[in-house]
């Protein structure tokens, strides 16, 4: 005797079909099953960076990316430290020589007259960022990087300069905004990223958790950290560290670089 499926139960499991489906296209396969990618950066090459945050990065075994201006005095003092960093796994990333951003922008009072970005070509721009790049080549001899540009300012004399770019970069951060909202409509030369300053752990943690439940990637740029300027505490810093230690089946951290290289892997992929 020939049965007959309802089919009421054959619609069921189209629509369950469908439902699986439309879950496995948004999801974002991150690696041994984590459910979002981390990023912690630091910017301007500040000496709390090499006395606080690394030490709480190398004691968690976690890797960062650091932004270096190469201008910055801790380049010539404390070389030796920035080549042990990178020697530790950390991202030595590019943020040009002189840091250079546009004093037109509402609070921008504290740029001085030479380092307007609003007084620099395109060219002589992306100049300096590609010397910057062979300084940081000499420093940990790496030929693949990525680049924050200062106060994510994207245009120097008035007229985008980072687009020009993208050729020596594996991704930038660009625009603000720390929790990725998609992963399918990413621009890895737009990638977002937040600025905390004077937060507590907690807060810090609650982003890293928004992008676990949206399965995506969280960027956070710090400055500095227990000290010099738009700092967060070396206790807030600590917990978020620890906190991405304790739960490493949930969040993948890791450098800037290294997460981009996998973006970039898995898109190629599909």
């Amino acid at each position: 005797m020939k049965i007959k499926t309802p089919t009421l139960l054959i619609s069921i499991g189209l629509a369950l079909g469908v439902q699986a489906t439309t879950a496995a296209e948004k999801s974002f396969a991150w690696p041994n099953g984590a459910k979002a990618a981390v990023n912690l950066a630091y910017d301007d090459a500040l000496d709390s960076q090499l006395d606080n945050a690394i030490p709480s990065l190398n004691k968690y075994g976690i890797k960062g990316t650091f932004y270096l201006n190469v201008v910055s005095p801790t380049l010539t003092v404390r070389l030796d430290d920035w080549r042990a960093a990178a020697q530790k796994g950390h991202e030595l990333g590019n943020h040009s020589i002189f840091h250079q951003c546009s004093k037109s922008s509402p609070g921008r009072d504290w740029v001085p007259a030479d380092r307007d970005l609003d007084k620099v070509s395109v060219i002589q721009m992306q100049d300096q960022v590609k010397v910057a790049n062979a300084f940081l080549h000499a420093i940990d001899g790496k030929t693949e990087r990525t680049y924050t540009p200062p106060c994510i300012d994207l245009s120097a004399g008035g007229s985008n300069y980072v687009d020009g770019l993208k050729g020596e970069f594996v991704a930038f951060k660009a625009v603000g905004g720390g929790v990725t909202p998609d992963m399918k409509t990413l621009d890895p030369y737009r990638v977002g990223v937040d600025f905390p300053t004077n937060v507590t752990g907690a807060q810090l943690i609650a982003v890293v958790k928004e992008a676990a439940a949206k399965g995506t990637m969280a960027n956070f740029t710090f400055h500095g950290v227990g000290g010099d300027h738009l700092s967060v505490s070396t206790e807030a810093h600590d917990e978020l560290v620890k906190y991405l230690a304790d739960n490493k089946n949930i969040y993948w951290t890791d450098s800037f670089v290294t997460i981009m290289k996998y973006v970039k892997e898995q898109r190629a992929k599909k």
